[in-house]
């Protein structure tokens, strides 16, 4: 079985990572594509979730599912290279969509602090309240100039494991921070599920966890420096 799949009970079918020789260890290792409606193959209900709550995520079983050799997907043995490349595209899917939800959280709580006001005076004129909204705005600029970098590289087909871990790292962690930050500056409102940043706030815990956890991360980017490449 296997848990926590993105999309599962609407999907027709599901490509499954499988050992096909067991004596090649990683090149014996294809990508297979499983079918809705194939003997022994099941998903259960959409598990409840704390955010994303317009995405379904399921649980598949698989009990002695007989898949025909013509739904191979590409060579046998090959499938740990294509999951190499893919996973880098994926990770620096996942940073873009960081970025975007760290911006609409700026904007948001931006918008907030020219609306909101306290003692007389808007929020935004609190040089408090201002500061933290210039740390957010330097370090989402900052973030942006990195995964930007790594589209680029992306589209020049440089794009490595390592530097997609790292854009897949930063910028998770920067949207926890951001959005927990946006989250206090509404006050009392931010705790509130009327306003778009408290849905943001539940949506965002899973960043540093789906797409590879941020402590997976971490281990591919320092094995690289383990070897004395930087």
């Amino acid at each position: 079985s296997k848990t926590f799949i993105s999309n599962g009970i609407q999907a027709d079918f599901t490509i499954v990572v499988a050992i096909t020789d067991p004596s090649k260890g990683r090149a014996g290792v294809s990508l297979l594509i499983v079918e809705d409606g194939m003997e022994g193959y099941t998903k259960a209900a959409p598990l409840k979730k704390v955010g994303l709550k317009a995405q379904d995520t399921a649980e598949l079983s698989f009990e002695n599912v007989k898949v025909p050799a013509e739904n191979l997907l590409g060579e046998e043995g090959a499938g740990f290279g294509y999951l190499r490349t893919n996973l880098a595209q994926e990770r620096v899917s996942i940073a873009v969509g960081s970025i975007a939800t760290s911006r609409r959280a700026f904007d948001l709580v931006y918008k907030h602090s020219q609306e909101r006001k306290t003692f007389g005076n808007r929020l935004v004129d609190h040089q408090a309240y201002r500061w933290e909204l210039a740390k957010m705005a330097t370090e989402i600029q900052s973030a942006q100039s990195f995964v930007d970098a790594a589209v680029a590289a992306k589209v020049k087909g440089e794009l490595d494991e390592t530097t997609a871990s790292m854009a897949k790292y930063l910028t998770t962690e920067l949207q926890i921070k951001v959005v927990n930050t946006a989250v206090q500056l509404h006050g009392g409102y931010g705790f509130m599920l009327e306003y778009p940043i408290a849905t943001h706030y539940l949506d965002s815990r899973v960043q540093p966890i789906y797409g590879g956890p941020n402590e997976i991360m971490l281990e591919i980017i320092s094995r690289k420096l383990a070897k004395g490449e930087k």
